[in-house]
């Protein structure tokens, strides 16, 4: 009897969203360091992948930052009419910006903190897309931190100190809505980030104050 392989390959709407990935980010590089942007949402999606995740969180996680960077409400409209509810959701609960013109974005730390609130808030497909995005960021950073010094965080809106706040307060944020392993390997790349800075003293980390999941 010949064995039945499953089908285990993404389909159609998975090339849709690739191309229309690369169309949005064509032009988009990596701060400080050039490489084609392209390469940051490949990154991610691979993560959401290896951790579990299925075609439609794949296909959000290619267009995370599709909201935030390129059209604000008009391109979640129109992520959702192209893929469905699902995988708009997803990119609204990673998206922390809704302006039309991503140079006029509000400040940093107000955006941020405002993120950082919804995530025990956010359910476990946004929460798995949205950590793989941090994991992605956090272990580029690191390596940036190791060949070139504490200058590799100069380039962020944060600026030294806040970054690594930022990147302590979102493993504090993704714990409080229930850990697993990605969430983990979050938080070991973090926990490396401060021993590298050296901002690892509770006294240079401000933190907010915990809001509990609804």
């Amino acid at each position: 009897m010949a064995r039945t392989i499953p089908k285990s390959g993404f389909g159609p709407k998975f090339d849709e969203a690739m191309l229309l990935a690369h169309e949005l980010h064509r032009f988009d590089v990596r701060k400080g360091t050039g490489k084609p942007y392209i390469s940051h949402l490949l990154g991610v999606c691979s993560l959401v992948v290896d951790y579990g995740g299925d075609e439609e969180m794949a296909i959000a996680a290619l267009l995370h930052d599709a909201v935030e960077d390129h059209g604000g409400y008009p391109m979640l409209d129109q992520i959702r009419e192209l893929f469905g509810d699902r995988v708009a959701h997803i990119v609204d609960g990673c998206t922390d910006s809704y302006v039309l013109d991503a140079t006029k974005k509000e400040p940093w730390r107000q955006r941020k903190e405002a993120y950082l609130a919804r995530i025990p808030l956010e359910d476990a497909d946004v929460r798995i897309v949205s950590a793989a995005d941090k994991l992605y960021n956090c272990r580029t950073i690191l390596r940036d931190l190791r060949r070139d010094g504490i200058i590799a965080l100069d380039r962020f809106n944060g600026g030294r100190k806040d970054t690594v706040w930022y990147y302590d307060e979102l493993v504090a944020a993704f714990r409080t809505a229930g850990s697993n392993d990605l969430v983990e390997e979050f938080a070991l790349s973090v926990e490396e980030m401060k021993r590298v800075t050296g901002y690892n003293r509770p006294a240079e980390m401000p933190r907010m104050p915990r809001q509990e999941p609804c």
